[in-house]
């Protein structure tokens, strides 16, 4: 009972934001356009569901910024994890990646349009670089920061590189990887709709946003804004629940 009671405490914030949109959405007509009526965003949300544009816009931004993570993720980790271990590397290419990486990445997109277009490379580009930057960090300090009594158990042993890397290097760096990670999904999902809206072509929820502007219509503002932020939420817990599970022996240590 308790457990349950300590869940539904956290939807009472919810709750109340939703309270006070609706009441907000009931004082007058310019109260009804900035904060639209639940019942007209579930009406824009039956519609959407019926013609199917709501379906096709959420997988065309949910493909797009699951790719971009992945690219992100592994080009990422194998920069961050060179830099880490070798000193030339860090030396040769730290400076200008860190030098990269002040520019904003909604700053890139005009120069990116130019090179690629404004078509489905650019943008799963645009989301790679988005997750890349955070996962090189990441990575970098989950390597440098290996305990070097971790290091000494791999030398007593007598385990060549490739098994230091993979017995003790990479487990100890796993933690700030999956750090990496978290933020990487954000800044993914930040990019993806940003580069939709601003290369505006094919399907996407920030495409879908853009139109429901032109047309005046904020109820689908509002359930596209919703639905980015569901599926961030997923993603995240899912790969919370899974980085728990990889990281299980960390509670038994």
């Amino acid at each position: 009972m308790k457990q349950l009671l300590g869940k539904s405490r956290g939807l009472l914030l919810p709750l109340l934001l939703i309270g006070a949109w609706e009441y907000a959405s009931r004082q007058d007509a310019a109260g009804a356009y900035a904060f639209v009526p639940l019942a007209t965003i579930g009406q824009a949300l039956l519609e959407l569901l019926g013609n199917g544009e709501l379906l096709v816009n959420l997988l065309a931004s949910l493909a797009r910024t699951s790719s971009g993570l992945v690219l992100g993720i592994v080009l990422g980790v194998a920069l961050g994890m060179l830099m880490a271990l070798s000193s030339v590397a860090n030396r040769l290419i730290g400076p200008l990646f860190h030098a990269v990486r002040q520019v904003p990445m909604l700053g890139w997109i005009p120069l990116i349009a130019m090179w690629f277009g404004n078509g489905e490379f650019s943008k799963v580009l645009i989301v790679t670089l988005a997750a890349f930057y955070p996962m090189v960090l990441n990575t970098y300090q989950g390597f440098s920061h290996v305990e070097r009594r971790y290091r000494e158990v791999g030398q007593v042993l007598v385990l060549s590189r490739g098994q230091q890397l993979r017995h003790v290097l990479l487990p100890a760096a796993l933690p700030s990887i999956a750090t990496g990670v978290l933020q990487a999904l954000a800044f993914a999902w930040v990019t993806a709709i940003g580069s939709e809206l601003f290369l505006s072509s094919g399907a996407g929820l920030g495409n879908l946003m853009m139109n429901a502007e032109a047309g005046a219509r904020m109820e689908i503002i509002v359930l596209s804004v919703l639905c980015i932020g569901l599926c961030g939420y997923l993603m995240t817990l899912l790969f919370t629940l899974l980085s728990r599970h990889l990281l299980r022996w960390r509670n038994i240590r």
